[in-house]
Parts: structure tokens; sequence; C-alpha cells
């Protein structure tokens, strides 16, 4: 079963290398108390004109909703299929997960909505951007808990990539 989105669906897409665009992003952020580990080396497909709105969106989210020093992580998700019956069905999940305060479970719906903030002087449109260009790219994004105790924003989807 394919979904089509027929609005603000991604036209250009190239492959991605996650480390290179971690890192430009991560260049363009305000940063002073955080650090960034990117632990597994990953290329993706996907739109690279967009691509960097949702990392900088995260990242910038994660250091904005908390106090102190913080480390943001990025990643693969079940990076080996644990079921050798299941087909390769070219499915992926990688993760931007901190070390942070986290999302509360009762707010983990409605941090996507547009205006959605805990912060003053927050628009709370940062996620919701986040949520349209993962969904153009045919993606779905899911907030719950790092093992740390943080926010962990968990992309997957059905597309092409390589470890």
């Amino acid at each position: 079963s394919r979904s089509i989105i027929v609005t603000q669906s991604v036209e250009n897409v190239e492959a991605v290398e996650i480390s290179e665009l971690a890192d430009d992003c991560w260049d363009v952020i305000e940063s002073h108390n955080a650090e960034l580990r990117v632990v597994d080396d990953f290329t993706f497909h996907g739109d690279p004109n967009r691509l960097p709105h949702i990392f900088e969106n995260l990242f910038r989210n994660a250091i904005d909703h908390n106090e102190g020093s913080i480390t943001i992580r990025v990643g693969l998700k079940n990076v080996m299929y644990t079921n050798t019956r299941a087909p390769d069905s070219g499915t992926f999940c990688f993760f931007v997960e901190d070390d942070g305060c986290g999302v509360s479970e009762g707010r983990r719906e409605s941090v996507f909505d547009a205006g959605e903030t805990t912060r003053k002087d927050g628009t709370g449109f940062g996620l919701q951007i986040v949520k349209q260009i993962v969904e153009a790219h045919g993606w779905s994004i899911t907030v719950t808990e790092s093992e740390a105790g943080g926010a962990r924003f968990d992309i997957s989807g059905v597309l092409f990539i390589e470890t």
C-alpha cells in the first residue's frame, strides 16, 4: 500500500550523507551548551533543499527546550533485521534524540500542531515544519523518550538507504 501525497511532495531527491547534513545544520544554529554525535554514518535519499529544515529545527528545539549542557544524537534505529522471515521492504528509521527533559506523554501528539510551544518567545512552527517535510517525503515521524530520558524523534519510511 503506497501513500500518494498530492501537495508539497518532494520532487528533487538525491543521496544525502547524514554526517555531512548534520554537520552543516549544526553550523547554522547556536549550540554553545550542546554537543552533536552522529552515532551511525549512513546515506539516504531525500530532498537536499528541504532536509536541512528537519535537522535544524530538531536541533534548535532540543537546545531551546533544555537548560544546561545537552547531547544530541543522530543514528539509525534497528540497523540489523532481527526477524529473518521479515522481507527486506526497504523500510528505514533514523532518530534524533537528546538527553534533556523530554516531551511528556500527554504532549507527544500536539507538539506537531501549529502554534504549539511551551516557550514565551517560541513560534510553535518548528516541529510542524519538520512534520510537513517528513510527510512530503512519504515518511512518518513520532516522538518518544530517549534512553537518557530526553526527547526522541523517530523518522521512518520506505526509501533506499545505505549504511
